[in-house]
């Protein structure tokens, strides 16, 4: 079974897919990990964050790999082209790039039949922005999971402040929420909307633990 979890920036994602992966007993396939490593490999090579085309050969020759560790659904380590990216993909500098280089179609497409193949293997929850859309059009659930513009930002701050990376200025954070969301939104390349047949689920009001059992039920309903 594949259950996709798409949504914008902040809306807790990556740590809801996490939780119902360990409940569920299934894997976590971190999508999002992947453009990260493209666009700081772009970064340390100099090339242009608007120049698709290059982006493109950049994400088609720079294969990307995942480390897991016994029973633990996400992954360890996150690698590109051999180098261990796990640490230098998660920071503010990284936050600020990734739309810019996930809203060519050439990366996207480099980076498509990876993350399928891997998928194909097993049991998986994938989070995005257009897993239920583009990636996996036949995924036995999708969800599309929000929260307001300044919830979201609420959480992103508190999450950079216990990692240590990232701003916690909060009108910083909220401004670069709402232009991702446009810049996500409006890209020509699968741009970030809900499937059709997506489960709507607004987490603003919502705890953590609410949110998992959600889809977990939703999960195990579908069988």
């Amino acid at each position: 079974m594949i259950i996709a979890i798409d949504g914008p920036s902040g809306a807790g994602k990556s740590t809801v897919s996490k939780l119902v992966a360990t409940e569920l007993g299934f894997c976590c396939l971190d999508t999002g990990a992947m453009f990260r490593s493209v666009a700081w490999l772009a970064l340390e090579q100099g090339i242009s964050l608007e120049d698709g085309e290059r982006l493109g050969q950049l994400a088609a020759s720079s294969p990307i790999s995942f480390v897991h560790e016994a029973h633990d659904p996400s992954p360890k380590q996150v690698f590109i082209s051999g180098v261990d990216v796990t640490g230098e993909i998660r920071t503010a500098r990284i936050d600020k790039s990734v739309s810019k280089v996930s809203c060519h179609p050439q990366v996207r497409s480099a980076l498509l039949d990876q993350q399928r193949r891997i998928a194909q293997a097993g049991d998986y929850v994938i989070e995005g922005r257009d897993i239920g859309t583009v990636v996996f059009p036949d995924a036995q659930v999708k969800v599309f999971l929000t929260a307001s513009n300044q919830e979201r930002a609420r959480r992103r701050v508190e999450q950079n402040r216990a990692r240590g990376i990232g701003s916690v200025d909060f009108e910083e954070v909220l401004a670069d929420i709402i232009k991702r969301d446009e810049a996500d939104s409006k890209r020509d390349a699968a741009p970030l909307r809900p499937a059709e047949d997506a489960f709507m689920l607004d987490s603003s009001h919502m705890t953590t633990e609410e949110v998992v059992s959600t889809i977990c039920d939703l999960a195990r309903s579908k069988g």
